[in-house]
């Protein structure tokens, strides 16, 4: 009688071990992608930036032209 109370005490604890793991293989994995985020948002942030740069030096360049055009 013992021996099944042992084998389903067994099993529970296996269950619940193997739950604990999936949830740390899940935090693990959210943070992994949490970074991944971070970095595409900074990447982004520094394109955009960049972007900015070059619309201007575009202006620059654009008023530039014209004026030669004119002479």
């Amino acid at each position: 009688m013992y021996d099944q109370y042992g084998v389903v005490l067994a099993i529970i604890i296996g269950t619940l071990a193997a739950i604990v793991y999936s949830l740390r293989v899940l935090i693990l994995l959210e943070k992994r992608i949490a970074r991944m985020d971070q970095n595409l948002i900074t990447i982004t942030q520094k394109i955009s930036s960049e972007e900015v740069v070059i619309e201007k030096e575009e202006k620059k360049i654009e008023r530039i032209l014209k004026g030669r055009k004119r002479k």
